[in-house]
């Protein structure tokens, strides 16, 4: 199930901030004295509450330390001069001794039990949830391989973590600038699916898409497909179409264009709605849905809770049907 947007943050406190790579730190967060973290699942993200440029932001942040852990939690974050915030405000007010609200874990990215083997396949700062991964099936006794691709060795983050795990044998590193031999192929790594092995991606988009398309066209099945990406998609996309939005309780009933989000529409009516982090990952603007079949876009609701089409995120879902009434 999805944690309730309005369920009770925890106060955390910066126990630890390093450096790790060019751009890239990891922060360790601690429960108050005397208290326990929730358990989480290797896979799982918390979400961060912020702050920046006066307004809040919720943004999510894999855990990266090993599952079973709670008297810590690690995240490592990026920073993205170009960012929406996120980026900008954790590098800005997460020093040690600070003080940070988060979510509990939430996983959207499980391993599957019983696995005959497992590829990792990471790009740049994508490791961080398999890093969870890894520590998992090493536990388990189960059979893997972790493949991080990033520009240089400079860009490289848990260089020491990962030459010094139990499994380092099981790493394979590969740079942008380092010897044809290592480069990352997908046609090499990808060329044998095979029954009971499953692939798990996590990067930047575009890395995703690439490896995640070449895997398919070499013949993957749907089902041993996996992969990790923050953020609903917002932007305009090929076949998008107006449709009826009707809010009724506040007896409202718009139109909301191709190229703009309900959330916008909603505001442009002069209609309040909460939001947070205008990508679909945090729950604050989940509205239930009366009427019609949403779209969902969100990375917020569970499968089986898209499924059901009772709720719906206006900051990044459309609708399926030509009216679409919703409780708000």
């Amino acid at each position: 199930m999805s944690t309730p947007a309005n369920e009770a943050p925890l106060a955390l406190t910066v126990a630890a901030r390093q450096t790790l790579a060019e751009g890239i730190d990891l922060f360790e967060l601690h429960p108050p004295p005397g208290q326990v973290l929730p358990p989480f699942t290797a896979g799982a993200h918390i979400e961060l509450q912020l702050q920046h440029e006066g307004r809040p932001l919720v943004r999510p942040y894999s855990l990266c330390n090993a599952p079973g852990e709670t008297h810590r939690w690690q995240i490592t974050v990026l920073r993205v001069p170009a960012s929406r915030g996120g980026s900008a405000a954790v590098h800005a007010q997460l020093q040690p001794g600070s003080r940070v609200h988060t979510s509990r874990p939430r996983n959207l990215f499980e391993l599957v039990p019983g696995a005959r083997h497992s590829v990792l396949l990471a790009g740049g700062i994508g490791i961080t949830p398999l890093l969870a991964m890894a520590e998992a099936l090493h536990a388990a006794g189960a059979g893997f391989r972790l493949h991080h691709a990033t520009r240089s060795l400079a860009r490289t983050p848990f260089i020491e973590r990962l030459d010094q795990a139990p499994w380092r044998d099981r790493v394979v590193r590969h740079l942008d600038d380092g010897d044809e031999a290592q480069r990352l192929e997908f046609d090499r790594l990808l060329a044998r699916p095979e029954p009971g092995t499953h692939l798990y991606v996590c990067g930047p988009q575009g890395f995703m898409d690439a490896a995640l398309a070449r895997a398919r066209t070499l013949g993957w099945p749907e089902a041993q497909l996996h992969w990790e990406s923050f953020g609903g998609d917002t932007a305009p996309q090929a076949g998008d179409r107006a449709f009826t939005l009707v809010l009724a309780r506040s007896g409202v009933t718009l139109q909301v264009p191709a190229g703009c989000t309900a959330a916008q529409a909603i505001a442009d009516a002069g209609v309040f709605l909460a939001t947070s982090c205008e990508q679909g990952v945090c729950g604050t603007c989940l509205t239930p849905v009366l009427e019609g079949r949403p779209e969902h876009r969100d990375h917020y609701l569970t499968p089986e809770e898209q499924a059901a089409g009772d709720q719906f995120t206006p900051c990044c879902s459309r609708a399926l049907s030509e009216r679409l009434v919703i409780d708000l």
